[in-house]
């Protein structure tokens, strides 16, 4: 298939297939006249591949997680480098603080917003 018709089956933009491309995440054969050529399996693999982004993984971590990866809800594992499993511990770690920084951040807001409306409901009020 054309990267146009990857795109709509993705909903991803072609300007990203073509960076996914550039980082090795997605290899697409090259028909004579140029143009990209990708099979059916790239369909899951950029579905895939966006959920990790989507999780907060950079396209570096992707790369070397993508041998494991076989389809949108599956790991395979063999063999995994005591590097790859560094790598991941310190996303993983990374994610975490992240999240707790989004969870206080949340609250503050939520804070925010129930002492506010309150008092913003008392001035409209007839």
């Amino acid at each position: 298939m054309r990267i146009g018709e990857l795109s709509e089956r993705t909903e991803t933009p072609r300007r990203l297939l073509r960076y996914y491309e550039e980082q090795g995440l997605i290899l697409p054969r090259r028909m004579e006249n140029g143009y990209r050529d990708y099979d059916e399996d790239t369909v899951d693999r950029v579905v895939q591949i966006r959920g990790l982004l989507d999780a907060g993984l950079p396209t570096r971590v992707i790369r070397q997680m993508m041998p494991c990866l076989n389809g949108p809800r599956s790991i395979l594992i063999s063999d995994v480098s005591p590097q790859m499993v560094a790598t991941l511990r310190a996303e993983l770690e990374r994610m975490d603080r992240r999240i707790r920084c989004l969870e206080q951040n949340r609250r503050a807001i939520s804070d925010y917003l129930d002492a506010v409306l309150p008092a913003e409901r008392a001035a409209t009020a007839p």
